[in-house]
C-alpha cells in the first residue's frame, strides 16, 4: 500500500497488487504456455485444443485486467457518471474472442475430420516440394 503524503491525500490512497492478482498472472502465464505447446505438436487434435486453452487464457487475461467489479456503468438522470463503475470494454472484448474462437474452433475441427477421414490419422505430414525448397537454398525464387 502507498501511503498519503498529507491528510488532504488520505482518501487517495491506491493499493498495490494483491495476492490474487498474482495468482491469475500465474494461471493465465501457465494456461498460454500450456496452449502454446500444445498448438505446436503436430497433430490436429493437440492443436485444436491448445487453440481452446490459448482463447481461455486471452479471455481470462482480459477479465483479470479490466479490473475489479462495480456497479454497471448508466449514466444517471442528472447526466452523472457513478463513481467506481465496471469498464465494459474488457467484457465486450472477451465475448467478441469466444464467438471468434468458436468459429475458428468449428473449422479447424472439420479440417482434422477430413484429414482423419482420408489419411486415418489427424498428424500433418511434411510437405516433400516445401522439403526440397528448403534443401536447395534458394528460398523458392528462380
Amino acid at each position: 500500500m502507498i501511503a498519503a503524503t498529507n491528510a488532504a491525500e488520505a482518501t487517495d490512497v491506491v493499493l498495490a497488487p494483491t495476492g490474487s492478482s498474482l495468482v491469475m498472472a500465474l494461471v493465465v502465464g501457465g494456461l498460454f504456455a500450456a496452449g502454446v505447446h500444445l498448438v505446436l505438436q503436430r497433430a490436429l487434435t493437440r492443436v485444436l485444443i491448445g487453440l481452446a486453452v490459448l482463447t481461455h487464457a486471452g479471455n481470462l487475461l482480459l477479465l483479470v485486467a479490466g479490473g475489479l467489479a462495480g456497479p454497471p456503468p448508466f449514466v444517471g438522470d442528472d447526466g452523472a457518471v457513478p463513481e467506481g463503475v465496471a469498464d465494459p470494454l474488457p467484457q465486450a472484448m472477451a465475448l467478441t474472442a469466444i464467438v471468434i474462437s468458436f468459429a475458428v474452433s468449428a473449422l479447424l475441427l472439420g479440417v482434422a475430420y477430413r484429414s482423419y477421414a482420408l489419411n486415418r490419422d489427424d498428424v500433418v505430414q511434411d510437405d516433400v516440394e516445401d522439403a526440397r525448397i528448403a534443401r536447395s537454398g534458394s528460398g523458392g525464387v528462380a
